[in-house]
């Protein structure tokens, strides 16, 4: 990596991780909660709905949000989700996706106290892939909460070669600690354990930097990318997914 490219990086990622980057994004939905399984809840359900055009994301997360009467906890915990009629939450998410989640987590609240407890109980943060190692035990609670029914709509189920970019997503938010835009409320995983949350246009933006040879946006590039971001900042690599989304936004907006 050049001297260049990393002064870019730097300058981009503090540009870009301001307080002002909440209005537009997903982040905001989370940020709204105090209470830890609200936070988590609010997370996991954002990101897992964050594809796609942001405008559209964030009115569709308020609206989630709106469905779970801005009390995730609670209305996770009451099951509130058992009466929603059929609908749809965001593109090829629907109602019925949902309630499968809010079951799962609902059964890791119950048995864990928290995701953090899942985290902590399984041994997530001792995995050479905690993101991974966390998908694993989340598809295996939502398993055992929907009679033994698997969803890949709510999580990815081909580990070996997922990017899991939207529990990545979600996990910068929960554990990156410099309390700008990432709330930082885990501390059962350091933020050197992070992983880039990888989309096609941070993947085009890597790729123009010269930062990610390989051409697949799957779990082996995420590896990669992350590898190279570590070593310009080993105790906070994903700092920098603000700077190749950045990057990649004014790379678009110029065409």
């Amino acid at each position: 990596m050049t001297k260049d490219i990393e002064e870019l990086l730097r300058t981009e990622a503090a540009r870009l991780n301001s307080p002002a980057f909440v209005a537009d994004d997903p982040v905001q939905f989370p940020r709204r909660f105090s209470e830890q399984r609200d936070v988590e809840a609010a997370s996991l359900l954002c990101a897992t709905i964050a594809w796609g055009n942001r405008t559209m994301i964030c009115r569709n997360c308020e609206r989630m949000m709106g469905l779970l009467e801005w009390q995730p906890y609670a209305y996770i915990m009451d099951e509130g989700y058992e009466t929603l009629p059929d609908g749809n939450v965001h593109r090829t998410f629907f109602n019925s996706n949902l309630k499968h989640y809010l079951r799962g987590l609902r059964r890791v609240f119950a048995r864990y106290g928290s995701v953090e407890g899942l985290v902590r109980a399984k041994g997530v943060a001792d995995e050479a892939a905690p993101a991974w190692a966390l998908a694993r035990e989340l598809n295996r609670e939502l398993c055992e909460a929907n009679d033994g029914r698997a969803d890949s709509r709510c999580l990815p189920q081909n580990l070996d070669s997922t990017a899991l970019k939207r529990l990545n997503m979600a996990l910068r938010w929960l554990v990156r600690r410099d309390g700008i835009v990432d709330m930082g409320i885990w501390t059962a995983l350091d933020p050197s354990q992070l992983y880039i949350p990888l989309d096609v246009h941070v993947g085009n933006t890597a790729r123009d930097l010269g930062l990610l040879a390989r051409r697949s946006n799957d779990r082996r590039a995420v590896e990669m990318l992350t590898a190279e971001l570590r070593a310009l900042e080993p105790s906070d690599p994903t700092l920098f997914d603000y700077a190749l989304f950045g990057i990649g936004v004014t790379a678009r907006h110029t065409k």
